[in-house]
């Protein structure tokens, strides 16, 4: 019989992938910290006996999904972690973050019914004042608070998601995974709002502190909206992307 492929050889990380993520562990668990210089290229060549390329490529990573900066003639620098949110792209939070290699979570500070205000009613197209499930969380990404959420749903499907890990898992996820919805689409509004005293102890910002706020309602198959959200998220948290084709 002839000689069987070396499996682990063929699964093997690039060398610059193993770079990437060991990197990436260390800004995460705070051994470098925000701001702090990266070791120069020829120190990461030498500590890892790789060469210019491959020390480039991994600290490319790096940038690429917004863990660090670089700065002419001085090197890498550690950034806040942030959420990227692809615009063309229906995602939750926690898929933003695994696209980072971040571990996310949530604080669940409340799932409760509540009556309908006038634009949450629009939203979901129920009469003003019917009972809705609103789920406030605070979602965590590298052990940061990125952003703070209020998510709104009518009662037949928010009851199914409060014995849900909301904790853990995207809703959208849940939606999709436990609960049989078809997701379809969202439209989303994009604005700049101060933070008051509901957000701004959890985000760890001042009262009155700009945010990016993103209005999201999203629809399943049949076109039936059924979450209706306000995402409050620090200005350095979020960053967004759109690829625009010129016609």
């Amino acid at each position: 019989m002839g000689t069987q492929p070396n499996s682990r050889r063929l699964t093997r990380d690039p060398k610059y992938v193993t770079i990437r993520n060991l990197l990436r562990d260390r800004i995460l668990d705070g051994r470098y910290g925000l701001g702090n210089r990266l070791p120069s290229e020829s120190a990461l060549m030498s500590q890892f006996a790789v060469s210019r390329v491959t020390v480039r490529l991994a600290l490319g990573a790096l940038r690429e999904v917004g863990l660090v900066e670089s700065r002419q003639g001085k090197g890498y620098f550690v950034r806040p972690v942030r959420a990227i949110q692809e615009l063309g792209r229906l995602q939750g939070f926690g898929e933003m973050m695994a696209a980072v290699g971040v571990e996310a979570r949530s604080t669940v500070l409340s799932v409760a019914e509540t009556p309908a205000s006038a634009e949450v009613a629009r939203a979901l197209r129920v009469e003003r004042a019917v009972p809705v499930i609103a789920i406030h969380r605070v979602r965590i990404g590298g052990g940061t608070p990125l952003s703070y959420d209020v998510s709104y749903f009518p009662v037949d499907v928010g009851r199914q998601l409060t014995g849900q890990d909301l904790a853990h898992a995207d809703i959208f996820a849940l939606l999709e995974r436990e609960l049989g919805v078809d997701l379809s689409y969202a439209d989303l509004e994009l604005e700049i709002a101060a933070a008051d005293e509901a957000v701004a102890p959890h985000l760890g910002v001042s009262l009155g502190e700009p945010l990016v706020r993103i209005t999201r309602l999203t629809h399943d198959r049949d076109g039936r909206p059924i979450d209706f959200e306000y995402l409050y998220g620090r200005l350095d948290s979020f960053q967004f992307r759109i690829r625009v084709p010129r016609w």
